[in-house]
């Protein structure tokens, strides 16, 4: 059974590689990689329970471990970072950003939290 989070061909071939960089054990894996991204996939696109993954994906265990050691490894990051790069050349723009606009809508301050002061306008 697909899902609409499932990776196409096209998706599946340019992260393939980071996937198998590493030095591959000699034993049996009874899951493909693609099948647990697939199912990493589901999870962060629907927000479902990592107990109430789909049983037609492997088991939830087996898929939060091989998550977990993605994570910690930084490899989804690597993905990540490779994906806007592919992106930004696809659109015809340099690899890195050359400036960056951030304003007070999307930035907090904690300086301002700590400073405490009379209001004028309010009578006590």
């Amino acid at each position: 059974m697909g899902y609409s989070t499932d990776l196409t061909d096209t998706q599946w071939r340019i992260i393939e590689p980071f996937f198998y960089k590493e030095k591959r054990g000699g034993h049996f894996r009874k899951h493909t990689k693609r099948e647990l991204v697939n199912a990493v996939l589901y999870l962060n696109k629907t927000g479902c329970q990592w107990r109430l993954l789909p049983n037609d994906f492997p088991p939830y265990i087996t898929v939060w471990s091989f998550y977990r050691r993605a994570k910690e490894s930084g490899l989804w990051e690597r993905i990540m970072d490779a994906l806007v790069q592919r992106t930004r050349l696809d659109s015809g723009r340099a690899i890195m950003p050359t400036y960056a606009i951030i304003d007070s809508q999307s930035v907090k301050t904690t300086l301002a939290a700590d400073e405490k002061g009379i209001d004028g306008g309010k009578k006590s």
